[in-house]
């Protein structure tokens, strides 16, 4: 059975921080590393870096921590290869009444559900994170 790579991603920065590490490597996809670049400059990971490992390429995530408690509550997969997600922008609403965002695959690339509503893009929900 092939496993979908982005809920792989998200479960491993979510094991990595249940075991308080300060780093996660992922492998490289663009997709991966488009989601790693939403999740820093929305302020829920540190810093994000591409690396190259033994000819592999590599996304390495740093992890945020705030009083020991990671910045990431929850990261959640929406949209799945079995059960696909599509919304118009009208119907996309912030995750966690606002505290959290919601990741949109739309047809000018990922974006997060605020600048979605903004420039009035529908797309596929990929994850919500808080």
């Amino acid at each position: 059975m092939m496993t979908d790579p982005i809920s792989d991603m998200l479960i491993r920065i979510k094991n990595a921080q249940a075991v308080k590490h300060l780093t996660v490597d992922v492998p490289y996809s663009r997709i991966k590393y488009q989601i790693a670049l939403i999740l820093e400059r929305e302020g829920f990971v540190e810093k994000v870096e591409k690396k190259f490992r033994r000819n592999k390429r590599i996304i390495k995530i740093f992890l945020k921590y705030e009083n020991q408690e990671p910045k990431i509550v929850n990261i959640k997969r929406v949209s799945k290869s079995g059960r696909r997600v599509y919304l118009p922008y009208k119907k996309i609403r912030a995750p966690k009444g606002g505290y959290g965002i919601a990741i949109i695959s739309t047809s000018q690339g990922l974006i997060t559900d605020k600048e979605a509503r903004k420039r009035k893009l529908g797309g596929e929900i990929l994850c919500e994170v808080w």
